[in-house]
């Protein structure tokens, strides 16, 4: 028996997956080059619109910001510029805020809203196998941060109140959800 996350190429037969079934071309049916069923790790973010949003470190605000988005970013350990441009790009031009009908019409740009980004490695977690999570798909700090500070350059060449948290530190995040609207983007599906 297969194990669930993995398929086996067999000569002549092509993929079989994890349900028994014969697939005959395994990575094109998944958009993936690799063998294994599982997706590459890709730069993520969690993002919420909001009515407010702040954060502390040590009992000290140091980053808040009025109607807009509040965005938690994870780097993983394959990233690089172009993962945070293309995400960075996407947030900020996601309609999700209502327009005067009451539709997701209008972008973080349209309303001139504000962003918090908030560094969050354990959206990489891997929680398949046992119970604790595995991080080993997050960046490694030095280079994350990097691309969390370049990540936030690019948002501020477009939106006029980025705030942000600080990296690698023990923060407190309070937010008024509004809606509530809660997305998840990755590079790999933001590509499309």
């Amino acid at each position: 028996m297969l194990h669930r996350y993995s398929a086996i190429q067999r000569e002549g037969q092509g993929f079989r997956s994890y349900q028994n079934k014969n697939v005959e071309n395994y990575s094109t049916a998944v958009n993936m080059p690799s063998k294994h069923f599982w997706i590459d790790p890709v730069m993520r973010a969690v993002i919420q619109r909001v009515e407010y949003a702040g954060v502390s470190v040590n009992g000290g605000i140091i980053g808040e910001i009025g109607p807009g988005l509040l965005l938690y970013l994870g780097v993983a350990k394959n990233d690089d510029e172009k993962d945070a441009r293309l995400l960075s790009d996407k947030a900020v031009n996601l309609r999700i805020f209502e327009d005067r009908k009451g539709k997701m019409n209008r972008s973080l740009l349209d309303i001139s809203g504000d962003i918090l980004v908030i560094s969050q490695f354990t959206l990489l977690a891997d929680c398949r196998k046992g119970r604790r999570p595995s991080f080993i798909d997050a960046c490694d700090p030095l280079k994350a941060s990097a691309l969390y500070d370049r990540f936030i350059e690019l948002l501020k060449e477009k939106i006029r109140r980025v705030a942000a948290g600080k990296f690698q530190a023990q923060m407190i995040v309070t937010s008024a959800n509004d809606g509530p609207v809660t997305l998840i983007l990755d590079t790999k599906k933001s590509s499309r």
